[in-house]
């Protein structure tokens, strides 16, 4: 059953969506006038509508809205010297130093070797955390790296082309240098990939002679750093929730479309 059937259960659909941050109640109900908004894939301009919250998908403007208000989304900014882990059986420093002021349980999405630092998403919804960590559903990272030695143009097509690893060919999306140190000594280099494969962009970078002497994640899938200090916590924007889920929806119509 969806919103635009008639129902007497359920939540009315202006409602939810001003309980999932979206908007006010009256805003919300200029939303499904004006045809912006969709429940499970169909556009719904009733203001009666009623919809299920745990089963019933809605977006706005062809972004996805989380109605489970249990669900919490935060980004961190990791810093070196800390384990992707919340629990770390060696008793090195932890995420759970970050999380232990958190109301609800959360698990990091996809790992930073200790020595990166960067952009860490903390997530307890396990549905959208298998997407976006797979690596066949693509999603998008961008590092800067400052790397020893001058790194040329020749260098970066290389990397884009493609270059074998031990385990496997890897090549990077898109790399552009961004500043070369005055002394030749070092280069800061943006590089992006979705390969999710362990410490991916150090041993890029090994491979071709310029070893990683700095590394940062500034960007996961739509989310990007900004000026998120090193180890503060910060819990994602309406808008920044719906474009994860958006992600996470397409790819998961997509794996049933292939079935």
């Amino acid at each position: 059953m969806t919103a635009s059937e008639e129902r007497t259960d359920g939540v009315r659909l202006q409602k939810a969506l001003a309980a999932a941050g979206v908007a006010s109640r009256r805003v919300s109900e200029q939303l499904i006038v004006e045809g912006r908004v969709e429940v499970n894939g169909k556009v719904v301009t009733e203001l009666g509508s009623r919809i299920d919250p745990e089963h019933d998908r809605v977006a706005v403007d062809g972004t996805a809205i989380q109605l489970d208000a249990e669900k919490r989304y935060y980004m961190l900014n990791k810093p070196t010297g800390v384990v992707s882990s919340m629990r770390d059986e060696q008793g090195r420093p932890d995420l759970t130093r970050f999380t232990n002021d958190l109301e609800e349980r959360v698990f990091n999405v996809g790992r930073l070797d200790a020595e990166t630092s960067g952009l860490l998403l903390l997530t307890n919804d396990g549905e959208l955390a298998h997407v976006l960590a797979h690596p066949s559903f693509g999603v998008e990272k961008t590092y800067i790296a400052k790397v020893r030695g001058r790194v040329a143009a020749q260098t970066l097509q290389q990397l884009k082309n493609g270059i074998e690893l031990e385990d496997g060919p890897i090549a990077v999306d898109r790399a552009r240098i961004l500043q070369a140190q005055g002394d030749s000594r070092h280069t800061i280099v943006e590089v992006t990939l979705h390969s999710g494969r362990n410490r991916i962009v150090r041993r890029m970078f090994d491979a071709v002679d310029h070893p990683v002497v700095d590394l940062v994640r500034r960007q996961f899938g739509p989310l990007h750093l900004g000026t998120l200090r090193s180890g503060a916590v910060r819990e994602l924007t309406t808008i920044e929730r719906g474009q994860l889920l958006t992600i996470a929806r397409a790819a998961d119509a997509g794996q049933k479309g292939k079935r």
